[in-house]
């Protein structure tokens, strides 16, 4: 007889499931009446997947432990024995115990049906956090973007607007940048853009009359695509450079473009080709409410009829997702681009379950699951659509779904095999369901081509992470010794290398023409000068993607891409191969150095006041990813990728003696008030030194380093949905009811590794 759920809970019956009412509300009102699947196929599907997968799901996060525990117990040894560290030696052990498998000497990938945006074109790619319907919709709409309002907004060129009004002198400014970047790109045969009076299409293409009065061409036709409006007269010009496309906008009525030589009013890039929208690092999602309202812009999306409301300047303004471009070629035939990013859904990892739906037993199902069952039914909406429709997302029948924190290529055929049987299930094409690989993982990283391999059919995408590879690198040799500070950290050689190893493996199996290849993020959203300088290092790398906070961040991101031809650059790489046992060097601090006290003070205050301010929002509002001021007042992007390195790092010093608890303690509440400081204009805010005692966050945030030892991989999305569910509900979650409790529902997140507890019996 299965438990007694009780009512006042919320949750009812379904097949062999129990579902709380919010997410039953979404399921059987919103997702299912018009997505070809029936209430009844739905539960049968979910508890299939959830007997199916379950224990399977469970297991592999039992060998995580288990590895962890016998990396711990060999760096314990060799520290008493005070045997010197060796990548060799220490590469051999992995390989005995088998956390290092034997790697396929040739792995090719074969995945098909993949857009261009994925599988050809290189571009700056988005991270948004779905839940926010106005944040998902930006992003979805930063396919283009205005290259005059990036400058003139911004620091990328020197100075600033002045005054309220248009700045004509900051204007001069952004219109010199945007001419002397055709110019670079799309040179004239003679002459330059700067002299444009006025630009026509002609029946060999495009003509530029000059100042001088002069008639002159581009110097290379073919960059030339096509153009809105008459073609004595266009409205536009489309330009094409490295697979990208630009857009010269003439409008002698516009306010910028009555004063341009040429009327031009804007130079729009082709911008953020592709974007993420996230379920998971950059949203707090704990419960059935927020999950469903996670799914419900993501069904907006999918469909087309996502907007968001939301006040400007005095005015209520109603955001939508942009309709496809249409132009004219040369032979005056009409064409269309796409509107909007590509996108791909960032689902859950393996370790989270959720208390939105419990099993038979009255144990809360794993998390990934319940996302990939979700998001295959959301992604029959688009699938099903005609190249006539307005919006949509894949003209090439596929669904692009990026799965993180996976460890090891077991990880990966599990996620593989779950794919499978959620297309089974919901009628979609075989493979139609594609993974991307996030690479941030350390045992990920030492198997990436076993990864690959596994995945050989579906993978669309790997990248690196520093940030949470970081946190990672720190967990997994917690024991090796006391770490690098985090300043430090960037410049060690396990991190080059596994950047590079991460280009090589991709490109060693032919993701070139079917994957991306992929960076990290730019964490200073405020300082697009420095980005400009910093991340041209992307392309040149070899990625034909790399993250950006914001859309104006990826319109002065693209100019990278068109100045860097990042397939030659892939070429020029193929014979590289990075050394395997330097990504086995553990970044832990020489032995001969000590640590200044005034080094160590600072280095805990800057992780403290980070963790403070990002876990306040988190806990406190919900926000799972924000522009956070650092202690020196720095906009930083946060996500829990930067939460993990943080407060690894200060567990880590704590384990060896760097500093002390209570040096730590005394630190965080300096930080706590400095924190509140900085929120007092933040609407809504609850200031945590206004009873440290009893301040949710304020626990939180310790507990993210007193138990940070003991978290499953390091990760912080196990405390942190802890306090954020037990403020919302005040209780714990797993406590669903006094008859659950003889059934050891206690969910796998709650508890520390080394008393790990799963939630279902086997």
């Amino acid at each position: 007889m299965a438990p007694q759920i009780h009512s006042d809970q919320g949750y009812k019956s379904r097949c062999k499931l129990f579902v709380d009412t919010p997410l039953i509300q979404f399921i059987e009102r919103e997702l299912l009446p018009e997505s070809g699947l029936s209430t009844e196929q739905f539960y049968e599907s979910l508890t299939t997947l959830v007997q199916e997968f379950g224990k399977d799901n469970r297991v592999l996060l039992k060998k995580r432990l288990a590895f962890k525990e016998q990396i711990d117990q060999w760096h314990l040894t060799n520290r008493e024995q005070g045997i010197p560290f060796d990548s060799g030696v220490f590469e051999q052990y992995l390989r005995d115990i088998d956390y290092i498998v034997d790697t396929p000497e040739q792995v090719t990938v074969v995945t098909d049906n993949v857009d261009p945006e994925i599988a050809s074109i290189a571009g700056p790619q988005l991270v948004v956090p779905v839940r926010n319907a106005r944040f998902a919709l930006n992003a979805a709409n930063a396919r283009w973007g205005s290259l005059y309002d990036a400058l003139y907004g911004t620091d990328a060129i020197p100075g600033q607007a002045s005054g309220k009004g248009y700045d004509a002198r900051r204007g001069e400014q952004v219109i010199r940048y945007a001419r002397d970047l055709l110019d670079e790109l799309f040179p004239l045969h003679q002459g330059s853009h700067h002299e444009a009076r006025q630009y026509q299409v002609m029946d060999n293409g495009l003509a530029v009359r000059l100042q001088c009065g002069e008639l002159t061409t581009l110097a290379d036709q073919e960059k030339f695509c096509g153009f809105q409006g008459a073609a004595d007269k266009p409205s536009t010009i489309l330009l094409k450079n490295n697979d990208l496309h630009i857009e010269i906008q003439i409008d002698p009525e516009h306010t910028i473009g009555r004063t341009d030589s040429a009327y031009v009013k804007d130079v729009v890039l082709e911008s953020a080709v592709t974007a993420i929208q996230d379920f998971e690092d950059s949203v707090a999602a704990v419960d059935a409410e927020d999950k469903a309202e996670v799914y419900r812009n993501m069904l907006g999306l999918y469909k087309g009829d996502l907007s968001s409301e939301f006040q400007k300047g005095g005015k209520t303004l109603v955001r939508t997702l942009a309709k496809d471009r249409e132009y004219r070629s040369l032979s005056g035939e009409t064409f269309r681009l796409p509107g909007r990013s590509t996108l791909l859904i960032r689902n859950v990892g393996h370790l989270m379950t959720t208390p939105a739906v419990l099993d038979e037993h009255c144990c809360e199902i794993p998390e990934g699951i319940l996302d990939a069952l979700v998001t295959a039914v959301i992604a029959r909406y688009d699938l099903r659509k005609t190249e006539t429709d307005p919006v949509r997302n894949s003209r090439s029948g596929s669904v692009y779904i990026v799965k993180p924190k996976m460890q090891g290529p077991e990880e990966v055929a599990f996620c593989r095999n779950l794919f499978c049987r959620v297309e089974q299930l919901t009628g979609l094409p075989e493979n139609a369901l594609k993974i991307g690989i996030m690479d941030e993982e350390h045992r990920t990283t030492l198997n990436l081509k076993a990864c690959i391999a596994e995945a050989r059919e579906r993978v669309i995408f790997i990248n690196t992470g520093f940030l949470d590879r970081t946190g990672s690198e720190m967990h997994v040799n917690m024991e090796a010794g006391p770490m690098v500070p985090k300043t430090e950290m960037k410049h060690q050689q396990w991190i080059k290398s596994y950047e590079d190893w991460n280009v090589d493996t991709g490109l060693q199996c032919g993701l070139a023409g079917h994957a991306q290849i992929g960076k990290g993020m730019w964490a200073m959203p405020d300082d697009m000068a420095d980005m400009l300088q910093a991340k041209v290092g992307h392309p040149q790398a070899g990625a034909n993607c790399a993250w950006v906070p914001s859309p104006t961040a990826a319109t002065l991101h693209a100019v990278h891409y068109h100045r860097v031809n990042v397939g030659d650059v892939q070429t020029s790489l193929a014979e590289r191969q990075t050394r395997f046992t330097d990504l086995l060097e553990v970044p832990v601090m020489d032995k001969s150095v000590q640590l200044g006290a005034e080094t160590v003070q600072r280095e805990l205050e800057n992780n403290a006041q980070g963790i403070l301010g990002y876990v306040v929002r988190w806990i406190d509002q919900g926000v799972g990813c924000s522009k956070v001021p650092d202690i020196n007042n720095v906009n930083l992007m946060e996500d829990r990728a930067t939460l993990r390195i943080s407060s690894q790092h200060i567990a880590n010093w704590l384990h060896f003696g760097v500093c002390s608890e209570a040096q730590v303690r005394e630190v965080f509440r300096r930080m706590a008030a400095i924190v509140d400081q900085q929120n007092e204009a933040t609407e809504n805010y609850t200031p945590m030194c206004a009873d440290l005692d009893n301040s949710t966050a304020y626990k939180a945030a310790l507990s993210l380093v007193f138990e940070g030892l003991v978290q499953p991989s390091g990760y912080t999305e196990p405390l942190l949905h802890k306090y954020r569910y037990r403020l919302k509900h005040q209780r714990e979650p797993g406590s669903f009811s006094e008859d659950c409790s003889q059934t050891d529902a206690t969910p796998v997140r709650e508890v520390v590794a080394e008393t790990l507890l799963f939630p279902c019996s086997e």
